[in-house]
């Protein structure tokens, strides 16, 4: 069960900038769990700290245990790497010199630390103190009594990070009229004979591969993706553009990172997810395009990955990142990923893209080569978790080597 969480009033004075009202709440086996994100803002404003700078991020929680026994929360699952109060404290102490101030934001930040325990039949609030994740934060809750284990799983969209894919409307790319749902065989034969490759704003060249199809609605997407540990993408404005520029030229991470446009159906990628090493330069990456295919009442994507490996320079834009040429590898990788991320239903192959052997590779748009068996990966997304045993495998293509 899923819902929103609207405070009575006066019943918790913390809701001075309104994160509550973006609160989360779930019930499962007698234990309701209300969660929320309060954003750099409201996190300054409440600590007087500011948290995020440093790289933390509060997450408050609240703990109803109607069960006749205590549970205990064990908060290693929000955030494996997650900070103490006073741990948080002392990260935000940097400046002080006061040894007054020193002890009262020790005092603070302890005070307001989430309790491991939970009586029967009653219940406690307070904030854990994790990393940083800006955009949409994932992260589990969960409690252990003698009746068993239990985990909730929350997907939260914390303001402040401008995402690609937030100003679509989903419900108006096509007119209702171009929307078809289709059988197996009819979506097989649509799949293999769609668009082989991304193009260039001008519809002239081909690039890379369209090796990925998802099928899934818009929220089994997103979270998906998120609970596999990829990040949304920054729409570029001055400041993304900035932060890029900065983890490009002194090679660090910047998670959010914007990615060029490539075109199909004549527009840009709906949206953009990436997985960034310590390296802006070392990345997975992936664009996905809604198309006017249902599948079983879902949608249907169609999508590119890739892995950037380097940096090389050309004419045409100075610098460009460097692909990994075997982009089978790469989309064999997502499918790995999603699986042990519990985050994929089942599977599937089909053709479409095209052979291109090692020794005869095709280019992308900036001249990158890439080889591939010519196949696409279908994948059915999955926005609760979904167990390894679990997986289906339908057997649509069989690429070499399967």
């Amino acid at each position: 069960m899923l819902a929103s969480f609207a405070p009575e009033a006066g019943a918790d004075d913390t809701n001075t900038d309104g994160y509550l009202e973006r609160a989360q709440t779930q019930v499962k086996e007698e234990v309701r769990v209300t969660a929320a994100v309060p954003d750099a803002k409201e996190s300054k404003a409440y600590f007087g700290e500011p948290l995020y700078r440093r790289g933390v991020q509060p997450v408050w929680l609240e703990i109803e245990n109607n069960r006749d026994e205590t549970v205990t929360f064990l908060p290693v699952g929000l955030d494996p790497a997650y900070y103490s109060p006073i741990e948080a404290a002392t990260i935000n102490q940097k400046d002080k010199t006061n040894e007054t101030d020193v002890i009262s934001i020790n005092e603070k930040f302890f005070k307001e630390g989430m309790g491991f325990r939970v009586a029967a039949n009653s219940r406690s609030s307070g904030f854990v103190f994790s990393r940083l994740d800006e955009g949409t934060k994932s992260f589990n809750v969960d409690v252990i009594s003698k009746s068993g284990f239990t985990t909730f799983t929350f997907f939260i969209k914390v303001p402040g990070l401008r995402v690609d894919h937030q100003d679509i409307d989903w419900q108006s790319i096509y007119p209702a009229d171009e929307v078809a749902d289709y059988s197996k065989d009819e979506l097989v034969e649509a799949l293999e004979a769609a668009i082989c490759c991304v193009r260039d704003k001008k519809n002239t060249d081909m690039g890379d591969p369209l090796n990925l199809v998802i099928i899934g609605n818009v929220d089994e997407v997103y979270y998906a993706f998120i609970r596999a540990g990829w990040d949304e993408t920054e729409t570029i404005h001055s400041g993304s553009l900035w932060k890029t520029a900065k983890s490009f030229i002194g090679g660090g991470e910047y998670r959010y990172s914007p990615v060029s446009a490539l075109y199909v159906f004549d527009r840009p990628q709906d949206v953009a997810f990436q997985r960034a090493r310590e390296n802006i330069h070392e990345r997975n990456h992936l664009r996905l395009w809604m198309t006017s295919m249902r599948y079983q009442d879902k949608p249907v994507w169609i999508g590119q990955i890739s892995r950037d490996i380097g940096v090389r320079f050309t004419k045409k834009t100075i610098t460009t990142h460097k692909i990994d040429p075997n982009v089978d590898e790469t989309r064999e990788y997502l499918l790995e990923n999603l699986a042990y991320s519990q985050a994929l239903k089942k599977f599937a192959y089909v053709k479409g893209v095209g052979e291109a052997p090692i020794d005869e590779p095709r280019g992308n748009l900036t001249g990158d080569p890439y080889f591939t068996d010519g196949y696409r990966l279908v994948l059915w997304v999955s926005s609760q978790p979904v167990d390894l045993a679990d997986i289906e495998v339908e057997n649509w293509r069989r690429p070499p080597g399967h």
